[in-house]
């Protein structure tokens, strides 16, 4: 035990070796000839040893001119090298690659700021923020419920407003059921989605990312159709443009299109809402959480994903519920979106890089995302214990630490 501690004691040292430690440690390796070399002239001391290189040692100023001392040197140093860094170390210090001097200059730093990149120091849950994107997500969807009241209004007359020429409506034939099994497709993957967020330990966090995503996803949806009313893609769609009367008639239709989430199959029919397809947004965002936050080794859960997206997709065309062109832009909004938010979540060198103009062009991210400073990783529980126990503390019933046994 005392051997072990005054090993470790010895490797956490090497880093603060000066020139003469570095020069015994030389003639201890059996290279006396070098000690003046290293230490002498060139003031190599523990830091500048654990970063040397093969190329150092063959390269002036060093300019060693036996390949058998260049080997065994450089065998000594990495062996030295390993026990201060670990493992990781290893795989930075191998004298096959071509960038060592960079990587080697302040490796500890390096491997510090590796771990920053990739691993979220902070994953407070911040259940107050999730809520108030929950209020965010649901506020965003009245607002689009009310505004497809108003586009239904504006809807273009079928006889002087043809179907525009689409490439896709245009080659495919009707499929009366598509749209229903769309929907469909559309519940399992949330239940999917669902399940995931039960068993994942930052179900918080991921429910937050969701709600904002999905709020401004609807939001700007809302004001592609305000701002221009597309003719009906299809004539089966029997859509004309229809008046509910005052104020409280278009929230009250508003409120049936809210709760029945949009669907056909809770029985709500809409017109005018075209540019771009919320039935798209729903499954792309669906397909992009769930293969974000399960776990790799779950590969053929993330092809089934994908596969259930484009069929999905598909099926929207087939409907001839929407333009290819709605489909299209919807798909690629919301992958977009998806990818740069967690793009930015996950390095934080770019969230701090300019954080003012951050701050006026993404405020519910730089908001959400205030306590997140890298990867979320995927890690999962059974929560019933810890809402159990969350339950008992909320009402003074801690559940008593047990003592200790030797």
């Amino acid at each position: 035990m005392a051997s072990s501690t005054r090993s470790k004691m010895k490797t956490a040292s090497v880093k603060n070796w000066n020139c003469q430690k570095v020069k015994e440690w030389i003639k201890n390796k059996g290279f006396p000839q070098y000690a003046e070399t290293f230490c002498d002239t060139h003031k190599i001391d523990g830091q500048v040893l654990l970063s040397l290189t093969e190329k150092d040692l063959k390269q002036p100023p060093l300019q060693l001119s036996v390949l058998g001392d260049i080997k065994k040197l450089m065998f000594h140093i990495t062996a030295l090298r390993s026990e201060v860094l670990g493992s990781e170390s290893n795989e930075l210090g191998s004298t096959e690659n071509s960038s060592e001097d960079e990587l080697f200059t302040g490796t500890q730093d390096f491997i510090t700021r590796k771990v920053k990149i990739h691993h979220s120091h902070h994953l407070d849950p911040e259940i107050w923020k999730t809520v108030l994107s929950f209020i965010y997500v649901f506020t965003v969807f009245l607002v689009t419920a009310f505004i497809m009241v108003i586009v239904h209004e504006r809807v273009p007359d079928v006889e002087k407003y043809p179907p525009l020429p689409d490439i896709f409506l245009d080659n495919v034939p009707f499929i009366p059921w598509a749209f229903h099994a769309a929907e469909l497709i559309g519940m399992g993957m949330g239940a999917v989605w669902i399940t995931t967020l039960f068993f994942h330990k930052h179900r918080f966090i991921l429910m937050r990312r969701m709600f904002s995503l999905l709020g401004t996803l609807f939001l700007l949806r809302s004001v592609c159709m305000l701002i221009t009313s597309l003719s009906v893609p299809s004539e089966h769609l029997a859509c004309e443009k229809k008046s509910y009367g005052d104020i409280w008639a278009k929230l009250k239709r508003a409120f049936e299109i809210w709760s029945g989430l949009g669907m056909t199959t809770t029985g709500v029919r809409t017109c005018g809402d075209y540019m771009f397809s919320g039935h798209t947004v729903i499954l792309t965002m669906l397909n992009f959480f769930i293969t974000e936050y399960t776990p790799r080794k779950l590969y053929y859960l993330h092809t089934c994903s994908w596969m259930a997206n484009m069929f999905g997709v598909f099926l929207i065309l087939a409907a001839h519920e929407h333009y290819s062109i709605d489909v299209f832009v919807a798909f690629y909004l919301t992958s977009r979106l998806f990818l740069y938010y967690h793009t930015l979540a996950n390095n934080r060198s770019l969230m701090d890089r300019d954080k003012g103009r951050r701050r006026f062009w993404f405020p519910l991210f730089s908001f959400f995302e205030s306590k997140c400073d890298g990867v979320v990783p995927n890690e999962f529980e059974w929560p019933v214990p810890r809402m159990i126990e969350g339950i008992k503390n909320s009402f003074g019933y801690a559940t008593p630490l047990k003592p200790k046994t030797n």
